[in-house]
């Protein structure tokens, strides 16, 4: 019987939106042509930095704000300063490095712009910083007093859980994972909401107390929609900074396993047989019973 440590565990998040989008007007003084910058005229607060983006004009005009581009729709990674300015970019690492270097260049708009925002953000990524995490499927033990009364009488009869995550808090100086300074910012979207989904990793690739080759690469994982409803900051002199996010699960919470298949046909260089549509399967072979 193997014992498993908690020290080896992970959490990967992905941003999302709940379904509502954002509707703005890009006008020529919204747009900063020599600080490749400009603004929505929404609520600051709804948009974070590396949110990957779906900027669509609702008139079926190009998008004429961005230089040289002629379609009416463009999915971006963005960076937002501290007055609420957006700059574009390419890539999500840019986007958190910010700077003009390498966003994308703008023109004036020669009409004001009516626009459509969304987050399609479609990666999950590895939530840094990570010291904690508990998940329980108890729905008469979810407390949702925190939320407001129209949000919560939306999603009251979704709620399938609750849990808490804690991390020592991180804000800038990692441009491949989500730092933990996003949960922050994440529960103070009010017209868009505090949705994310998750996965809680208990037995992540690599990680084998058991001693079993073949039980390696097994991943073991809760897979769930959650929304973030308190976010408190744990501040010492002698200690080390810290936040705990409280959320809500909605919907399904589901148990999901990676196993390796002991009988795994391989090709002749040993490496795994994979199927064309999904790269991560692999071709087991049947046998007798």
């Amino acid at each position: 019987m193997s014992v498993y440590l908690g020290t080896f565990g992970k959490v990967e998040l992905q941003r999302q939106f709940d379904g509502s989008e954002l509707v703005s007007t890009i006008k020529a003084a919204s747009v900063n042509v020599a600080a490749k910058r400009f603004s929505f005229n929404f609520e600051q607060g709804q948009l974070i930095t590396g949110d990957q983006i779906r900027i669509k004009s609702t008139n079926g005009s190009n998008l004429d704000f961005i230089d040289s581009y002629a379609e009416p729709s463009a999915k971006k990674f963005i960076y937002v300063d501290e007055l609420g300015g957006i700059r574009l970019y390419d890539t999500f690492a840019h986007a958190v490095n910010g700077g003009t270097t390498n966003a994308i260049t703008l023109a004036a708009p020669s009409n004001p712009l009516p626009v459509s925002v969304i987050v399609e953000n479609t990666v999950p990524r590895l939530l840094a910083q990570v010291n904690s995490f508990e998940l329980n499927t108890e729905r008469e033990t979810v407390d949702t007093t925190t939320l407001s009364d129209e949000f919560r009488s939306r999603i009251s009869t979704l709620v399938s859980g609750s849990g808490r995550m804690s991390c020592f808090w991180e804000y800038t100086g990692d441009t491949a994972n989500e730092i933990p300074n996003y949960l922050l910012q994440l529960v103070l979207r009010t017209k868009v909401g505090s949705q994310f989904h998750a996965r809680f990793y208990i037995k992540p690739k690599d990680y084998n107390p058991s001693g079993v080759a073949a039980r390696n690469d097994d991943e073991l994982w809760y897979d769930f929609n959650g929304v973030i409803t308190a976010c408190a900051v744990q501040f010492a002199p002698d200690n080390t900074v810290q936040i705990t996010a409280d959320f809500i699960t909605t919907g399904a919470v589901q148990l999901k396993m990676n196993l390796e298949v002991p009988d795994k046909i391989r090709q002749e260089d040993g490496s795994d047989m994979l199927l064309e549509q999904d790269q991560a399967a692999k071709l087991g072979k049947s046998s007798d019973t």
